[in-house]
């Protein structure tokens, strides 16, 4: 029996989950960055720089610290990484948080963020499900036609005329 279908990147062929940051084209789902799944998105960090440059915006769960934007943003390779400066633990999740609870956004914005994130979130649920429901149709077709095929074994009058 075939292992359930899940929704794959393109480029890396890894499996893409809600959580992770997607761009989406030519009908297919991929990952904004493969080596990091769950990066921020252009739209999030520009959120970031025009609203929150001038407070904190990640707590550090390794070692409690509390972090402006700056002191976190690094380039990693050409990619934005944010991390810890104490304990590298990155930092990502905690500013995705601090970002759509903000009230330094106008209401609006924070709101279509939301959106947005929630759209993208259920587009790969979505795309799970419907390859699981592909999956479960043709093994469905499958066991039909081994039923065929083993009726038509079976079938006492196979007379050729």
């Amino acid at each position: 029996m075939a292992e359930p279908q899940t929704a794959t990147c393109p480029q890396c062929s890894l499996t893409i989950s809600p959580e992770d940051t997607i761009v989406f084209g030519f009908g297919l789902l991929g990952h904004l960055d493969c080596r990091r799944p769950r990066v921020l998105s252009d739209e999030e960090r520009i959120l970031l720089v025009i609203y929150c440059r001038d407070h904190q915006v990640a707590e550090c769960v390794g070692c409690t610290g509390r972090f402006y934007l700056r002191e976190v943003t690094s380039l990693d390779l050409g990619v934005r990484a944010y991390k810890c400066p104490w304990c590298h633990t990155d930092l990502t999740d905690s500013i995705r948080a601090h970002l759509y609870g903000c009230a330094m956004l106008p209401e609006e914005v924070r709101g279509r963020a939301r959106a947005a994130r929630e759209t993208a979130r259920s587009l790969v649920k979505r795309s799970h499900q419907l390859l699981e429901a592909a999956d479960l149709a043709r093994r469905e077709a499958e066991a039909a036609l081994h039923a065929l095929r083993a009726t038509i074994r079976q079938s006492p009058s196979r007379r050729v005329g």
